[in-house]
């Protein structure tokens, strides 16, 4: 039914793994089961599930009229099958940092580019998991930001200040969810200098100059899964992602451009079963 665009397509198109040619883009996936593999019973044909294409190796991804996913769960009742194409990589993604990191109730973090797909859902993570957030944002999403819970500020100059300012001190934990933008020893400051306090899903050269956790050196070696949980409050209306835009799949390169340019404030939609202009 539904396909999201992600920054991790374009990493495996540049090289991220080895592979077999042709390859499939769209790695977050719903839609109706048409087959099972073997061994397969947790799922029947005319299920509806979300989750994932084969994205390291698999020939085809959600970008397709059929996809081979090697992850899955049933969308709960209630959750429109669009909305659960922006759910997998984008929750995966912050749900194993976040627990990396640490999601403690008796803490504060700092969210720091929380008006991407990633980070504003790492916001919504830590919200529900107790703890006090603090989240960066361009205006786009600083009001539903709030909205949810978060104390906003913006990023650039006097960042630092500002954020110790809101939370009456130098905040816990920080997670940069920002493309790279040398704000790393920031964030170090804000945490009260101790960089293993700070963890990074994108900079990975400063990560490793200065000592801050990152995906390539900390992520959790057993993967948490929160797909479902947040899948379910995702249905009761309690979790959501930002959808940038959806577009029939015959316009993939329009989606495909606004995804590469790194702007797409939100999250991108292929719809391959649909006809007719971009929404």
């Amino acid at each position: 039914y539904a396909s999201g665009l992600a920054p991790a397509d374009w990493a495996l198109c540049r090289g991220l793994f080895p592979g077999t040619l042709p390859r499939g883009i769209g790695i977050d996936v719903s839609g109706t089961v048409e087959a099972v593999g073997e061994g397969v019973t947790d799922v029947a044909v005319g299920d509806h599930v979300l989750g994932s294409s084969d994205w390291a190796g698999g020939p085809t991804g959600g970008a397709s009229d059929h996809a081979i996913m090697n992850r899955w769960i049933l969308v709960p009742d209630g959750l429109d099958l669009a909305l659960a194409a922006t759910l997998p990589m984008a929750l995966d993604t912050a749900y194993w940092h976040l627990s990396a990191l640490g999601l403690d109730a008796d803490k504060s973090i700092l969210v720091h580019g929380a008006g991407t797909t990633i980070g504003f859902t790492a916001v919504q993570i830590a919200l529900a998991r107790g703890m006090k957030v603090i989240a960066t944002a361009g205006e786009t999403y600083a009001d539903q930001l709030r909205a949810i819970g978060a104390i906003v500020t913006t990023y650039g100059d006097g960042m630092v200040q500002r954020v110790i300012a809101l939370n009456g001190g130098t905040v816990d934990l920080a997670i940069d969810t920002a493309p790279v933008g040398g704000v790393l020893p920031e964030l170090i400051e804000i945490v009260g200098g101790d960089p293993k306090n700070v963890m990074t899903i994108s900079d990975f050269a400063a990560a490793a100059e200065l000592g801050v956790r990152s995906t390539i050196k900390d992520g959790p070696t057993e993967r948490p899964d929160g797909l479902a949980e947040f899948a379910q409050l995702a249905a009761a209306g309690e979790f959501r992602i930002p959808i940038a835009g959806m577009y029939p799949l015959e316009d993939w390169r329009t989606a495909l451009e606004i995804s590469l340019g790194g702007n797409a404030r939100g999250k991108l939609l292929l719809l391959p079963g649909a006809t007719g202009t971009t929404a």
